[in-house]
């Protein structure tokens, strides 16, 4: 796989910041996090708070999505050169 340099293209200094701070975080967070949503949403809905635990329960897909971001930061970094 051959890596494009197109300098038009490059992070701004937000998306630098984020991608600074979200690489200090170890990956297995966020899978820690989805498993922790999924198992408060199973207690929470056999306390009967149906409608509580699907909106804890959504939070599993999202934290899973930070993760595979996270992943790609520490693979590919910011513009993959400094």
């Amino acid at each position: 796989m051959e890596l494009q340099d197109n300098p038009q293209h490059k992070e701004g200094p937000v998306a630098r910041t984020i991608e600074e701070q979200t690489a200090k975080l170890p990956s297995d967070l966020f899978l820690w996090a989805a498993l922790g949503s999924m198992g408060v949403s199973l207690t929470l809905k056999c306390l009967g708070q149906k409608h509580t635990a699907l909106f804890v329960g959504q939070w599993a897909a999202p934290f899973l999505l930070l993760g595979i971001y996270n992943k790609l930061v520490k693979l590919e970094g910011h513009d993959n050169q400094s």
